[in-house]
């Protein structure tokens, strides 16, 4: 061993290498024989130019490979004499030269931690219990019926949830801003497209008629110019179209794949989707609550320099993100603190995690992948090649595993903590308001 190790933070760790020069200069002079061996120079036969002009062409960089390798095996030699698992990357330092037999150099490190799985058995978990009735089921064929309305023309006064058709234009302190003018827009009124007392001032309009009204723009408005600011709109209505909504009848169950019809048939497979639901939902809800009680009982440090890797990988993943919506991400400041604390979070669950897979042996199984892959080919016309595709790919196989690992951490762990049960509505489980 070098030296003797330093600590410098819970996981910074640095310690001193030295390199004998003779050594350095004996394999250096052994490179550049070897080089002169195959080197061509025009004038000269292969493998003839002299040993000097080899030493002038090739002796800095040749020297310069030496010294970076002896210090990298000094390095890998020495972690491995210690027993150090390293994260990332050494930074190696020159040192003073106060020998002329040797180089210094510092190595600067960072290793994993220590990873010691606390006590669940005191960790409440809440399991959401929801009993599908009646009213979900109604509430479900009340929101697929509006997905399928259509729209009538009605000879009458507008009324919230009809479809109308106008034109508008809107000044602030008497000039008309920008955006604040169109003509033939539809809309549905209480939909919520535009400000809610632009929606409701139409109510009770006919058809032909027009309306001036006052609307006040947000402080948040996403528009800046408009933001806080008071606009006079003057509307023509043009057209008013009533909703509606098709029958809960034999032809309606047949569109949604009932063949013969049956309503009763019809109820108890929206039912089975809902508990289907549910049962992924509960799913989620207990797996957020295992990870984040796995965070609470093990204490660990998590090494920068994975950190900063995935706050870059975060970082690139929003930039896509907000290019493929058609947003120009250079428009928008995504700097590295907008990311840390969710990248942190995911390294340190991510080496909790690792450590009970190598623990309790938690690796996901050939079974488990070809199960997941062949449940999830179901969805497409040919399973059979989606399977294939899916095994043609290394990366995509360890993502599966990677569902699968998290999966056998919770089902571990729920054998660990406390299940407390607790009702709730399935709105409130689906959280809708």
């Amino acid at each position: 061993m070098e030296s003797i190790i330093e600590n410098l933070g819970a996981l910074e760790r640095r310690f001193d290498i030295t390199i004998s020069i003779e050594q350095l200069q004996g394999e250096a002079e052994n490179r550049l024989k070897k080089l002169a061996k195959t080197s061509k120079l025009h004038g000269f036969r292969p493998g003839k130019v002299p040993f000097k002009l080899i030493v002038q062409m090739y002796g800095t960089q040749v020297q310069n490979d030496v010294l970076n390798d002896a210090v990298q095996k000094k390095f890998s030699d020495t972690i491995r004499e210690l027993n150090l698992q390293v994260a990332g990357y050494p930074k190696f330092e020159a040192k003073p030269k106060n020998n002329d037999a040797f180089y210094s150099f510092s190595a600067t490190f960072e290793i994993y931690p220590e990873i010691i799985i606390g006590d669940l058995s005191q960790q409440n978990i809440e399991k959401p219990n929801v009993k599908i009735g009646d009213a979900d089921i109604d509430k479900t064929l009340d929101i697929i019926r509006k997905q399928r309305v259509k729209y009538e023309s009605a000879n009458r006064p507008a009324k919230i949830n009809d479809r109308v058709r106008i034109d508008y234009s809107g000044a602030i302190a008497g000039a008309i801003f920008d955006g604040g003018a169109a003509k033939d827009v539809q809309l549905i009124i209480g939909d919520g497209k535009f400000l809610k007392d632009f929606e409701t001032s139409l109510i009770d309009m006919k058809v032909g008629d027009n309306k001036s009204f006052d609307v006040v723009f947000p402080e948040d408005y996403h528009g800046k110019a408009v933001a806080g600011k008071t606009a006079t709109f003057e509307v023509k209505l043009k057209e008013v179209e009533e909703p509606i909504l098709p029958n809960m009848d034999a032809d309606f169950a047949n569109s949604l794949g009932v063949l013969d019809g049956d309503i009763k048939k019809l109820r108890e497979g929206v039912q089975q989707d809902l508990e289907r639901e549910v049962s992924k939902r509960i799913r989620t809800k207990l797996k957020e609550q295992i990870m984040q009680s796995l965070l609470d009982v093990t204490q660990i440090a998590a090494p920068h320099f994975l950190i900063n890797q995935e706050v870059e990988r975060l970082i690139q993943n929003a930039k896509s993100n907000f290019e493929a919506r058609g947003m120009s991400a250079s428009e928008i400041n995504l700097t590295p603190d907008l990311f840390k604390e969710k990248a942190e979070y995911r390294i340190k669950l991510g080496l909790i995690l690792s450590e009970l897979v190598k623990i309790h042996a938690l690796k996901a199984t050939r079974e488990q992948v070809r199960s997941i892959i062949e449940d999830a080919a179901q969805n497409y016309d040919n399973p059979e090649q989606v399977i294939k595709w899916h095994y043609a790919s290394a990366e995509r196989l360890h993502e599966v595993e990677s569902l699968i690992l998290e999966e056998n951490v919770v089902d571990w762990a729920l054998n660990k903590v406390n299940l407390v049960d607790k009702t709730v509505t399935f709105d409130e489980l689906m959280g809708i308001s």
